[in-house]
């Protein structure tokens, strides 16, 4: 299990990134753009994800990934159970979100820096 903490730790490092709070929600942000979002009681994480891949995602593993709410089936976005997740997968999941928000030339500097 992950901590908000933990998903603060990786989101600090990433290039133009940065955290606010909206409505008692956590959230993080390239420019106006979220990429990642903690839940209010902070038990689920949405995080930026391919519309066209997630249903399958979920399918697969129902158990850590659900869809977003109504409101957010519009955009590139799926969930996570905290509980589910240990660190190295959620640094996975953040850090991809992110590369959806920014240029190619910002992440695949910070991914030569930061090998996976």
């Amino acid at each position: 299990m992950v901590s908000v903490d933990e998903v603060r730790a990786v989101a600090r490092r990433l290039p133009r990134a940065y955290e606010v709070l909206v409505r008692d929600r956590v959230k993080w942000r390239v420019g106006q753009i979220v990429f990642a979002a903690m839940s209010r009681d902070e038990t689920v994480i949405g995080f930026g994800y391919p519309k066209e891949e997630r249903a399958a995602r979920v399918a697969a593993e129902p158990d850590v990934f659900l869809m977003p709410d109504d409101s957010d089936l519009r955009f590139n976005w799926i969930c996570a159970r905290m509980e589910a997740l240990d660190g190295d997968r959620m640094r996975e999941l953040v850090e991809d979100a992110w590369m959806m928000c920014v240029p190619k030339k910002v992440w695949t500097e910070f991914l030569a820096r930061n090998p996976r």
